[in-house]
């Protein structure tokens, strides 16, 4: 079935002929020219894509990105040279991508092509943003699925690394097959060996017959094999011969068992440096990081908090029989700048609370736990309060009590791993005139060796040297450990690890 796209008809000399090259491509088009035909063509058609050709700024065209939004339809807006300064707002306003007149028809047809191809992806996988993060990790599923080679996802709890590996299968020529998921994390070392390569009749007290392990279990499909980075190094030797060879014996058993399966390994600890603190094999590490695929934590993409928002209460509100209106901006925003160190796993449980416990038809401000802005130590979806206040059942209080204690425990042992850690330092940076020395101005040293590091800036540096010295500081002051320098400059793992390869600082 041709996709459909609807063309606004605001610049008649861009719509005509964008229409007719984009049906002479393939696409179905249908063209309007009020706000009450596109909703009713919205409502109709289910269109793929919205064209606006112009107008952006008046106020059926924003209404209009606006009725796109809600029905998670992507809309290419074509903007005049003048309204380069509108671009940004278009872009909140919820519209996909932005192209500049005059534009190449082979080129809006190419991008309507991609933007089509993206949004289905996205339904497929169950993937959803717009950030620049996950339209790259769309890309890498479509490029790593088709193959067979191991893949290595890495992020932060939440972030989704099982529906990526999921999505990699489901799109591979293995779809159809089994999908085997074990948490590595979940069971001790004594029951994860038989689990994941089973066991024969008598192997251990309670064998009482032959069971099959869960590589067994996924011959011919894949095994997703989550938090892999904490397993011992007595099961990393063993994951690697299956790594090496596919072929691997049941615990008690003597007859070696060869499986055709792929390998996708799940991990939220920077592995990397468990490596060099020789927590983790390095031989494992390299036969696993084949492919490699980071999910950028929530509060690293802010701008796909509103899109996950907006699907998350339609989700809910259908699943809980409820006519729900949505969500008013106040909130939202509030949401937006929450710091979300559950990602998105998090959101997703607060919006099913809010959904479920709202007094009204939509979501406010004041039905915001204060807990989310309140960082890691927050880790409850619905505000403590309500636990102890009245019909919450016997022991309410006590249960309060017990939950706070916790939270502050957390955070008691957290500050004393960071004490443990070593004092967080500073970067400071000093401006050296063409006259002076740079013993004239470095600050005296304090004695215990950690004073703040200190990056010079001499007259006529760019940007980039500014940067690229600051992470050399931040590098050096924590002896090359990233994660540190990343915490102390004030960007992410990843960020840090792309400029640490721009500025070529391996």
């Amino acid at each position: 079935m041709a996709s459909q796209i609807l063309i606004t008809m605001d610049d008649l000399e861009t719509a005509v002929p964008l229409n007719a090259a984009l049906e002479g491509a393939g696409f179905s088009t249908a063209m309007f020219s009020s706000l009450d035909d596109a909703r009713g063509s919205v409502r109709r058609e289910n269109p793929d894509l919205v064209i606006l050709t112009g107008a952006v700024h008046e106020s059926h065209a924003l209404q209009l990105a606006g009725l796109a939004r809600d029905a998670e339809i992507s809309t290419l807006a074509l903007l005049e040279p003048t309204d380069s300064e509108r671009a940004e707002r278009v872009g909140r306003l919820g519209v996909t991508e932005t192209m500049m007149k005059p534009a190449r028809q082979d080129e809006v047809v190419e991008t309507a092509r991609r933007l089509i191809e993206r949004r289905r992806l996205q339904e497929r996988t169950g993937i959803i943003g717009e950030s620049a993060a996950i339209q790259e990790v769309l890309v890498k599923i479509e490029q790593m699925a088709p193959v067979s080679s191991t893949v290595l996802v890495q992020g932060e709890s939440g972030t989704g690394k099982e529906l990526v590996a999921k999505a990699i299968h489901d799109l591979s020529p293995r779809r159809g097959r089994p999908f085997i998921t074990v948490n590595c994390a979940a069971l001790p070392e004594t029951l994860l060996e038989s689990e994941l390569f089973g066991h024969e009749k008598g192997a251990f007290t309670g064998a009482a017959e032959r069971r099959l392990g869960r590589f067994e279990l996924a011959d011919t499909g894949t095994i997703f094999l989550d938090e892999i980075g904490e397993t011992t190094t007595a099961t990393q030797a063993k994951l690697l011969r299956v790594l090496e060879s596919r072929t691997f014996f049941r615990v008690g058993g003597t007859q070696p068992i060869k499986v055709d399966v792929r390998i996708i390994a799940a991990t939220n600890r920077a592995l990397r440096e468990a490596v060099a603190l020789g927590e983790f094999r390095d031989d494992l590490y390299y036969r696993l990081n084949v492919l490699n695929i980071y999910l950028a934590p929530l509060r690293e993409r802010r701008e796909d908090i509103p899109i996950l928002v907006r699907r998350f209460i339609r989700e809910f509100a259908r699943a809980q029989d409820r006519t729900f209106r949505g969500i008013t901006p106040e909130a939202m925003q509030r949401l937006v700048g929450a710091p979300w160190p559950g990602n998105v796993r998090q959101l997703r449980n607060l919006i099913e609370s809010m959904v479920v416990l709202a007094p009204g038809s939509e979501i406010r401000a004041s039905d915001i736990p204060p807990d989310i802005f309140e960082g890691p130590g927050s880790f409850l979806p619905v505000r403590l309060a309500t636990v102890g206040q009245p019909g919450s059942g016997p022991g309410g209080q006590e249960f309060e009590f017990i939950l706070r204690s916790l939270v502050e425990l957390k955070l008691q042992v957290e500050e004393l791993r960071r004490r443990l850690d070593g004092h967080p330092q500073r970067v400071q940076v000093i401006e050296l005139s063409d006259h002076a020395s740079v013993a004239d101005i470095l600050p005296e040293p304090d004695g215990d060796g950690d004073g703040d590091r200190t990056v010079i800036y001499r007259s006529g540096m760019t940007m980039a040297e500014v940067e690229k010295a600051a992470i050399e500081a931040a590098l050096g002051e924590h002896r090359g450990n990233r994660r540190r320098a990343a915490e102390v400059l004030g960007i992410g793992e990843r960020t840090l690890y792309r400029k640490i390869k721009t500025y070529h600082l391996e």
